[in-house]
């Protein structure tokens, strides 16, 4: 069932025109803009350039899911297979599935969203041009990584990402920006190395690089020892990217010295590429080497959202001086967690709930980093200290519209029934409970009881961030100050009067004014209110994003079988 009719040529054109516009406006927006587009600030016409070529991917990818064939979401759609390079069998290679498309979606909002955002609000630093074909560029690789269908293109696309994210860190972010970018880069590239020789390893050896042939294959072409040998350098440069614990330190100090843009997407959509690559190569193309490494898989995922948790505590507790944003960014090593231990379980529940996960992540993380971001304009300071401390106010005094919207993110954020964090949590820890024949029952069971206790620590420091920063918390000292001094104490002796004397009506005193913080502006509405209504629809309705994925995902763990 397709929502629309299109034609397989047109569903070809519109995935390649999705994948090459930002590119190609990358290139436009360098150059200077016609006498009639200026307008009266050559900065706003470029970053109006931004929203326009973004608007334009996202229609086109609306237009191509309502084009998609529903009724079969195994099915690659949209596909285009043009030879590259014929020594090495390397082919351009595009289609669509059910796992593809929802990611797809999520990269094209995201990204209108924030080029929307940083029109009206430019972000402090160098050259709007640099900025807006940086995002382009960044938007590009993304969508086609997940639209290639051939290694060597998966490692092109996976990599060219990697610069673009680093100029938007090291260009226009905050303190510490350069340190941060450095290692971004550094430890994305050393993990990228070892994947490139993973993705070489399998080409090699099965004869083509061609990602369905390989998934149809399912693994019978090439032996357990370098299946295992390639699932360890593919997953390595995977798990730098998702990010995986112990590999996951370049992400809070990316986050923290990014710019709110760069944060919205280095966790809406780039750590979705290393849990994607694990569920479109890993899985299907290695099953004997992802069977041996499972169980440290998921080890690994329920550690880190152990770590990440407490780590989140931590910061929320008062007199830590905790970074908002760095908070957030420890909460996404945790929620990747589920994600990767719904892919160790190798089991359809497991790996849709995964998939689920990664979807409800890009948006209410997207979300949070763009109310960090606004709370840290206000402010001037994203300090949990700093932001608790506005006696009896906080943001439900100042802003109130914005403090209920900072709650609803970080209820959403702890799983809350009913919105999109729930189902992949649920689903993740339903397919660990029984796990993929061949993987210890009792040790996924295990690894199901740590991330059920990670469920509760994460409602916990979200529970209290809620309550610092949106109730804010009350100085001790000044209530025993006051409670100390009344207005109507009597006077010491020794003054000329008599301590008996009636006391003197107290003096009015003016009430206590706590300053207005700006709450949310039009634009800022405009921006959020998609993300928070998605929240809503797919917790609400999970079987719309489920009917997509299960459908691949069963296929797809059947080695191409049906």
């Amino acid at each position: 069932m397709t929502v629309i009719d299109i034609s397989p040529s047109v569903m070809q054109f519109l995935l390649a025109f999705i994948v090459v516009a930002p590119l190609l406006g990358a290139v436009a927006a360098l150059l200077p803009a016609p006498p009639g587009l200026k307008g009266r600030n050559p900065d706003q016409a470029v970053l109006r350039h931004g929203v326009t070529v973004t608007g334009a991917v996202l229609i086109a990818a609306i237009v191509l899911a309502t084009g998609f064939d529903h009724d079969h979401p195994a099915t690659m759609q949209a596909t285009t297979d043009i030879s590259w390079i014929p020594a090495l069998d390397v082919r351009i290679h595009l289609g669509i599935d059910g796992i593809s498309l929802p990611l797809l979606l999520l990269t094209a909002l995201l990204t209108f969203l924030c080029a929307l955002y940083s029109y009206f609000k430019p972000p402090a630093g160098p050259s709007p041009k640099a900025f807006t074909a940086l995002v382009l560029v960044l938007e590009s690789g993304t969508l086609a990584t997940f639209a290639v269908l051939d290694l060597l293109l998966f490692f092109l696309a996976f990599e060219m990402v990697l610069i673009p994210m680093y100029f938007l860190i090291a260009r226009w972010g905050g303190d510490q920006r350069r340190a941060a970018a450095w290692k971004f880069i550094l430890y994305t590239l050393l993990g990228s190395v070892v994947m490139l020789l993973g993705l070489l390893l399998i080409g090699l050896r099965s004869g083509t690089f061609d990602m369905v042939a390989l998934a149809t294959d399912n693994g019978r072409g090439l032996t357990t020892s370098v299946q295992v040998i390639a699932v360890l350098a593919i997953g390595v440069g995977l798990a730098v990217k998702t990010p995986m614990w112990p590999l996951h330190s370049w992400l809070p100090d990316a986050h923290t010295a990014a710019p709110t843009v760069g944060s919205v997407l280095l966790a809406g959509v780039l750590l979705k590429m290393g849990t994607y690559g694990f569920v479109r190569i890993l899985l299907p193309v290695a099953p004997d080497g992802m069977r041996t490494f499972a169980p440290y898989l998921a080890a690994f995922a329920v550690v880190g959202i152990v770590y990440g948790s407490l780590a989140c505590l931590a910061l929320a507790r008062r007199g830590a001086k905790g970074d908002l944003k760095r908070l957030i960014a420890y909460s996404s090593v945790g929620h990747m967690g589920f994600v990767l231990l719904g892919i160790a379980t190798m089991t359809p529940t497991g790996v849709n709930g995964a998939l689920f996960a990664n979807i409800a992540h890009g948006l209410i993380t997207g979300l949070l980093f763009f109310l960090a971001g606004a709370v840290k304009d206000r402010y001037g300071t994203a300090d949990l200290d700093t932001l608790a401390g506005a006696t009896g106010a906080a943001l439900y005094g100042r802003a109130p519209r914005l403090g209920a919207l900072l709650a609803f993110a970080a209820v959403a954020s702890l799983g809350l029934p009913g919105l999109a964090g729930f189902w992949g949590e649920m689903l993740t820890l339903f397919g660990a409970y029984s796990p993929a024949e061949g993987l210890s029952r009792s040790a996924f069971r295990t690894f199901m009881a740590i991330g059920a206790f990670g469920t509760l620590l994460t409602a916990a420091y979200m529970l209290i961030v809620v309550r610092r920063v949106c109730m804010g918390e009350h100085s001790p000292h000044s209530e025993l100050s006051s409670a100390t001094t009344p207005a109507d104490a009597p006077e010491p002796s020794g003054t000329g009067r008599s301590a008996t004397t009636t006391p003197r009506p107290a003096t009015p005193q003016p009430a206590a004014t706590t300053p207005q913080l700006a709450d949310i502006q039009t634009y800022e509405a405009v921006t959020w209110t998609p993300l928070a209504a998605l929240t809503v629809l797919a917790g609400l309705w999970p079987a719309v994003l489920l009917g997509l994925t299960d459908p691949a995902v069963q296929k797809l763990l059947a080695g191409g079988k049906s």
